[in-house]
């Protein structure tokens, strides 16, 4: 385990800076986090007294009151020239900026959603919010403020002003090219020492869900001591990119570059394997001996990937990606060679459509009659696979491996079921995941029969003081009736770990995002929202053999998921409808009226 810590209150340089912190009167009562499970002063209350932080840990920002040589300022448009809930892209000569006007009033805000860059202008204005065509992520149009995931950053909000008749925008020139702001965070003021035993909040896991957490307390006033642990020899990364770009570099995929834990005291351990939890004293014991004390736990340690079970298992360069050293190393033997994908999910058939280009040949293995059949159902899933078999993907479908065939002891051949034999010098397995939740079994943590985690609407485990988030949960989906599931979705992670850190600062919020994922193949994009587990038909709108359309799963009368592809923003749209509390019934997509989505339907 990786001790040398990159965080903010580890041993740093010694030239110092002294500061203030003097925090609001409300912050004062909120609950105070300490590694004895007292309260400490030095928590929320910044009683005046001179703290040390180093140079080093400052990022660089846009200062919050730029000079007026540092801004620009124009007239974009006439007032009449949009109509209320109507969005505008404008060039204010530095950069854009997506004008709207909601209620009568004009707002300003970055043009691009920060996640992956997408045109906000192309996506769905309601309830006072911007949603995100490509992703669902949603921006609050009064403040530019990340409402809804995924991503890390918020919008930068401009200034408007009206006169004549005309709508003017001043904006700062740096933000105008950042297009995107991080959030006010504190910093830790807790005089641990990057060594100590102790830490107020502890965070197992370092994806998407582990590190909102630890953003989250920094946005909201926290500045005592946290601790992000993973078994990753890298600080959080963009892991969905990993079975769609497998040749991006690890540090192409970091989500935060190094400086931003030391700024902010988020202290990362690497390559560390938690083996034990003691909720009694609560401490946690690492693979190498080394013991933590902790106030607050949030448990994310995500899955593991399923392996083959069959004879020859064993043999060289058979992979499951779960790193970025998987993927490049998978790329780089797959150059020219035979590829066989085993399993036609997601992150199988990402792989194959990465691989055509690169390997002499790619073959998916699958147990069931098409890809995707259980999750997008038959014909979508048929649609699909024709696309692959055009970008020379062959399939063998309704069948399994039955061995694994080496020379040298490398891969050579895998022998299926049905006894066909394909050659094969790679092979990568993407035959779904379990819970990491191995070492929780001993804890006094609830587990179910499958090795999850089950939490409440808080993300409160049976244990006080213990969270869990992301993959690894299961928990109540609140338009399906807080129904319990589990959706190893990287939104759904986000939004789970932002919950469970406003409850451990004893803010009662509650998880109620509409679950949202996307998949890439093949340069076409497919956006799926809501939850479509035991749908019993699919109403297809569009052209399924060009690919441009939109599909209903229902359950009864109920729309309960869409899936769409090349018919942007109709899945933001529909995230947006579920999100209000509004069922869809099945007879209103049944026409093809898509009225009820602006409103104006039943």
């Amino acid at each position: 385990m990786q001790r040398a810590f990159w965080g903010g209150c580890a041993a740093l340089p010694t030239v110092e800076l002294k500061i203030e912190v003097v925090l609001p009167e409300k912050e004062r009562g909120k609950e105070e986090l300490s590694a004895s499970g007292k309260g400490s002063p030095r928590a929320y209350q910044g009683n005046g007294t001179a703290r040390h932080f180093h140079t080093e840990e400052r990022l660089p920002t846009p200062h919050p009151y730029p000079s007026p040589q540092d801004c620009v300022e124009a007239a974009v448009c006439h007032v009449k020239d949009l109509e209320n809930g109507q969005m505008r892209e404008v060039e204010l000569g530095w950069g854009k900026v997506l004008l709207v006007k909601d209620n009568g009033e004009f707002h300003a805000l970055g043009h691009k959603c920060p996640h992956y860059g997408a045109p906000l202008v192309k996506g769905v204005l309601s309830r006072g919010r911007v949603r995100c065509p490509w992703h669902g992520a949603c921006f609050n149009i009064s403040t530019g403020d990340l409402e809804d995931f995924p991503g890390l950053d918020s919008l930068h909000k401009f200034q408007v002003k009206i006169e004549k008749e005309k709508v003017y925008v001043r904006a700062s020139k740096q933000a105008l090219q950042l297009q995107r702001r991080t959030k006010v965070m504190a910093k830790c003021i807790s005089p641990s020492a990057g060594y100590s035993g102790s830490t107020n909040v502890l965070i197992v896991g370092a994806g998407a869900a582990g590190l909102v957490c630890a953003e989250t307390l920094r946005q909201e006033g926290f500045s005592d001591r946290i601790i992000l642990c993973t078994l990753d020899r890298h600080l959080p990364y963009d892991r969905p990119k990993l079975s769609k770009s497998l040749d991006t570099q690890p540090e192409q995929l970091a989500l935060r570059p190094k400086e931003f834990f030391r700024a902010y005291g988020i202290e990362v351990l690497t390559e560390a394997q938690v083996v034990t939890v003691d909720v009694r004293n609560k401490k946690v014991m690492f693979k190498d001996g080394f013991k933590l004390e902790y106030s607050k736990l949030l448990l994310a340690p995500g899955s593991s990937p399923k392996t083959l079970s069959c004879k020859g298992k064993e043999v060289e360069n058979v992979f499951t990606i779960r790193t970025p050293e998987d993927a490049n190393r998978v790329v780089r033997l797959a150059r020219g060679r035979n590829v066989v994908v085993v399993g036609a999910g997601f992150l199988g058939m990402e792989v194959a459509a990465y691989l055509t280009e690169k390997a002499h040949s790619v073959s998916v293995v699958e147990l069931e009659e098409t890809p995707f059949r259980r999750f997008l159902g038959e014909r979508v899933g048929r649609a699909l696979m024709k696309m692959f078999e055009n970008n020379r993907v062959k399939f063998y479908m309704q069948t399994e491996v039955s061995e694994l065939r080496a020379q040298e002891g490398k891969l050579k051949e895998v022998v299926l079921k049905s006894s066909k034999v394909v050659r094969a010098d790679v092979c990568v397995v993407g035959i779904g995941a379990v819970p990491a939740t191995g070492f929780l079994r001993q804890s006094g943590i609830g587990l179910d029969s499958r090795g999850f985690i089950p939490v409440n609407k808080m993300m409160q485990t049976n244990v006080p003081g213990v969270f869990a988030a992301g993959d690894a949960v299961t928990f109540p989906l609140a338009w399906r009736n807080n129904r319990k599931v589990n959706i190893p979705h990287w939104q759904m992670a986000h939004a789970q770990g932002r919950v469970a850190a406003q409850n451990m600062l004893a803010q009662e919020a509650e998880i109620s995002t509409v679950p949202y994922l996307w998949t890439a193949m093949f340069g076409k994009s497919l956006r799926y929202t809501g939850y479509g587990e035991g749908f019993d038909d699919v109403i297809i709108q569009g052209d399924l053999e060009e690919l441009k359309f939109v599909a209903f799963y229902t359950k009864g009368d109920e729309v309960i998921a869409v899936a769409s592809m090349n018919y942007d923003p109709i899945v933001s749209k529909v995230a947006e409808v579920l999100a209000s509390g509004r069922a869809i019934r099945k007879r209103e997509v049944e026409t093809g009226d898509m009225s009820w989505l602006t409103g104006k339907g039943s």
